[in-house]
Order: C-alpha cells, then structure tokens, then sequence
C-alpha cells in the first residue's frame, strides 16, 4: 500500500490557527455506518449518542516542549530552537533541533534569558551527548522534578510547525493547547479531539446517560515527523507509552456486555484501547509503549465510534481514519469538508466516525 494513495488536496487556509470559541461551538461531521455525512456541531454530541455509551478520553497533559536559546561554541553564539521528543532519562531528552546539522556531540547550549519568565530559575543548559534516527540526545544539567520545573517555566508550547509557521506561540495557547482534563504530564504534543470537550458538554452527556472513562496515552514527538517511505510497510511508529487500569478495562468491558457502544475521543485513545485487548477481545490492563500503526487492512474492534479531528494529507493519521470507515468513504468526507469550510488539524473542527 503506498502513501501516495492517502495525498489530497488541502488549501492551506483550511488549516485552523486558533480553536473555536468556545471549543464546542466547533464544528463536526458525522459519518454514519452506511458512510453518509451529516453536518453537525460538537455541541450537537449529547443528541448523537444513545444511554449506555462510553466515550473514552486520553488524560494525558502537554508540557511545554519548545525551548530557545542558543549553542555556544569557542565564543560564538548561533540560535536554535529544540523541541522535546522523548524523554531518555531523568536528565536526558531526545529533541529536534533546528538547525540541528550543525550541532556537534559536546557542544553546550543554553536555554532562555535572564529577562523571560524563568528568570527565577537562572539558565537551564545542556550538552549534546549524542544522535538517535531523527533528533539529538541532550544531557541536561538539572534532572528529574527540577528539570520538569525549568522546561515548564522556560518552554513554549509545542504547536504544530504548519501553525507555528504563521505565528507565535503565546500565552493564550497555554490554556488553548491543553485538554480540560488533562491530568499526568508527558505529552509534547495534545490529543487535539479532546480540544472541543466543555465542561458544559461533559455534564450533558453524562445527564444524557453516557458514562466518562480515562486513559493515558503520552503523544510522542512522531506526531510532528512526516511518513518518509513510499510504502505505508515499511514505516515504523515512534513508541508512545501509555496505560490503561484494570478498573478502567473492566469498566469498558461492562458497558459493552450490556450492550453499549464504545467512542474513542482521538486517535491515540483508539490505538492505546487496541493495544490492550486481550486475545478474547477484552480490555486488560495495560502499561508501557506502543508502536501500534493501524492501516487498512488492520480489524478495528476495541471501538465502535471515533471522534477525531480532519488531518494532513499522507499523514498516519489520515492512514488510520481511512482504515477506520474505509478510504472511499473517507475521501468523500474530506472532499466534502474542505468543500463546506471545515476547518483543519490541532484547532480545527472535527468528525464522529462510526465504525462500518
């Protein structure tokens, strides 16, 4: 299968620089099983679901990724721009340095000014101790909580280099960026369908009979990486840890026994509860990495709905939806959103997908 097969034309106006207001107001598609489309609002989500169903919401929290500073080497100062990855240790991080061809295994580089907001931290440093595939390991001279503190203090949030090109980060983009329920740091990029949920819209669909359950999947650097094979095969999947508790498994196990559909909100709580399916086809508790690269082909059964946000072209996203509701049906969709003015990726508005 190539990946040439999931390229469509998207015009860069499509591509939403700020989130509805307020979130719900967004817009969503619907695709039905029979693959007909509906245009809805995600306020519209209580009247589209039915009692007993379950959504299913990533927890994960988005720290702040971006840092700036610059390398120092024999005096001279060249600026950079490093965006966490993927944590190696306490004190290491694999980042994606730009320019990031020029740095050199021992150079030392510096982050923030004595006149930002970390300025009470002092500045944070780091040398560069290695590569690793597509970034740099840095070996930072703070380690674990004190580190976690500097980067939140000195760092930007990590907006997707298609908004970052037309404008800066700020500090709306700090509350804009994470989810409501965001609970347990580690993410360097949001779980963006969980962007559009309210507390308002929460409490409806719980009075709606709809039953609210959490997992934590940490979205990895991967995210802002291109597929760079022509062939979807031989693309590997950057690990992204998770968990899911066993009160939360038994908990989704219940509601399908009693004959409730199960919605995943985003892509990556769809490919955690995959990943912790048993053999029988049960949820498990489960906790460590995934590499899970779901393409058509690949039996999607943890779920029977997806809420999820309209994607790149040739990206592994746009890959899994179509293997969700299948790639005619999704071509139509897409065609059909950028014809009627939805707008796309991490602010954009989104889609409930139900499973053919």
């Amino acid at each position: 299968m190539l990946l040439a097969d999931f390229d469509f034309e998207l015009p860069e106006d499509r591509i939403a620089l700020r989130p509805a207001t307020p979130r719900d107001a967004a817009r969503l598609l619907v695709v039905s099983r029979q693959g007909d489309l509906d245009d809805c609002m995600v306020a519209d989500l209580p009247s589209l679901v039915r009692p007993g169903d379950a959504l299913v919401f990533n927890d994960t929290k988005v720290i702040a990724a971006r840092l700036f500073g610059y390398r120092e080497r024999a005096g001279l100062r060249v600026s950079l721009e490093a965006t966490l990855l993927e944590r190696k240790s306490p004190s290491a991080w694999k980042v994606l340095a730009r320019p990031g061809r020029r740095l050199k295994v021992g150079d030392r580089l510096v982050f923030g000014e004595s006149s930002d907001r970390a300025c009470l931290l002092g500045r944070l440093e780091a040398t560069v101790a290695g590569r690793d595939d597509d970034g740099q390991i840095l070996e930072f001279d703070l380690s674990g909580p004190i580190l976690d503190e500097a980067i939140a203090e000195r760092g930007a949030m990590p907006l997707p280099p298609y908004i970052a090109r037309h404008r800066s980060e700020d500090e709306r983009d700090r509350r804009d960026y994470q989810t409501i329920y965001a609970e347990e740091a580690g993410s360097v990029a949001a779980p963006t369908a969980g962007l559009h949920f309210t507390g308002d819209l929460m409490d409806r669909l719980r009075a709606a009979g709809v039953s609210t359950h959490f997992v934590t999947l940490h979205v990895g650097g991967g995210t802002f990486l291109p597929v760079k094979t022509e062939t979807l095969a031989d693309h590997v999947m950057h690990p992204e840890t998770g968990h899911v508790t066993l009160a939360t498994a038994d908990a989704l196990n219940g509601v399908r026994a009693r004959g409730g559909r199960i919605i995943a909100v985003g892509t990556t709580s769809l490919r955690l509860l995959e990943s912790a399916l048993n053999t029988e086809h049960q949820f498990g508790a489960f906790a460590g990495p995934t590499r899970l690269f779901i393409t058509p082909g690949y039996e999607i059964t943890a779920v029977d709905g997806l809420v999820t946000n309209f994607h790149l072209p040739k990206s592994t996203l746009f890959v899994l939806v179509c293997a969700f509701s299948g790639r005619e049906v999704m071509g139509r969709a897409y065609a059909h959103a950028i014809e009627a003015g939805y707008r796309f990726h991490s602010y954009g508005d989104a889609s409930l997908l139900w499973r053919p």
